[in-house]
């Protein structure tokens, strides 16, 4: 019987996928013809990886790298997204990905990785820089689509002055592995089972980021009440029994948020931008409700004050832009 090719439809990266369905199975097709290093082998290694450590990620069936191409197992399109969108009681659900978060914190940070040429991958750690250079992108695709270049320059110089300080406030220690993009269209019911999709742009980093990913995910709204509960059923499955641990991991978690949340905004805006791509900017109010919701601690005050003086409300509320 004649295999059936379909494309399926593209995330935001430079990506292409197929799913190719024959009488037997269905595998899906990557061709990533840019980023190919970090989309085919980083992509292989880590999910070798975290399958030997008993997370659920696509099996790699054949690869060409020279042509761009993996083929993988198939986990079918029933993602956890859709799986919220259509239930009124969340937080049993939420519980099962909190469970899988600290499953994957549970990896001993000392990674020992081999790719399919035999040679060591080895994940990075994040870093201040790494959190300024993704935080950059709000003040340089963002801000140049709603201001002018003196004001954009102005707003950037201020707040990266706050930002660098705050990422240097972080309490625990980068020695966590850390998906990095840990929200629901990621993970996939996969019979009983939770598959993890995306993994190529794993680090080492702070325990608190992939929770900020789950709770402040801008592709599902969620009520404050249910994040807060996410929220404090982690940390009491966590290590944070004592008062002045969970201070900490919750100042850590406000610091992340507020960093990933403008980092999105600014992804969204490229997108637009640069690949043309409109579809993601539907989300940007939502992404800014999410963003001043944190920014309303004390720690980020002096922010505040800067995006309220020059950002109106009628802007963040904007989901067009010529």
């Amino acid at each position: 019987m004649q295999s059936k090719i379909e494309k399926i439809k593209a995330d935001a990266s430079f990506r292409n996928f197929y799913r190719v369905n024959s009488k037997n199975n269905s595998k899906i097709i990557v061709l990533a013809k840019h980023e190919k290093y970090k989309n085919l082998i980083a992509y292989m290694a880590i999910n070798k990886f975290l399958s030997k450590n008993n997370i659920l990620t696509p099996k790699v069936f054949s690869h060409n790298y020279a042509k761009g191409i993996i083929v993988i197992e198939d986990f079918g399109d029933l993602s956890f997204h859709k799986i919220l969108s259509k239930r009124k009681k969340k937080f049993k659900i939420y519980k099962e990905l909190v469970n899988l978060i600290l499953k994957l914190q549970k990896i001993k940070p000392k990674f020992k990785i081999k790719d399919i040429f035999n040679q060591s991958y080895k994940v990075k750690k994040y870093s201040i820089k790494y959190l300024q250079k993704e935080s950059d992108l709000f003040f340089d695709w963002y801000l140049p689509l709603i201001l002018n270049k003196k004001k954009t320059i102005n707003i950037k110089r201020k707040t990266k002055k706050i930002l660098v300080k705050l990422y240097k406030k972080l309490n625990f220690s980068n020695s966590y592995f850390v998906h990095r993009d840990f929200h629901v269209q990621n993970l996939i019911k996969v019979g009983k089972k939770i598959g993890v999709i995306d993994t190529q742009d794993a680090l080492v980093g702070n325990p608190a980021y992939d929770l900020v990913s789950l709770i402040d995910d801008v592709r599902i709204k969620t009520s404050k009440n249910l994040k807060n509960q996410i929220y404090e059923y982690y940390v009491k499955k966590k290590f944070l029994e004592n008062k002045n641990n969970k201070k900490k991991f919750l100042e850590d978690f406000n610091i992340l948020s507020v960093q990933r949340s403008l980092k999105i905004i600014g992804i969204f805006s490229r997108l637009f931008i640069r690949d043309k791509k409109n579809k993601y900017l539907k989300l940007l109010p939502y992404a800014w409700k999410l963003l001043e919701m944190r920014i309303d601690a004390g720690s980020f005050l002096e922010i505040k004050k800067i995006f309220d003086k020059n950002i109106s409300k009628k802007i963040k509320k904007k989901k067009i832009f010529k």
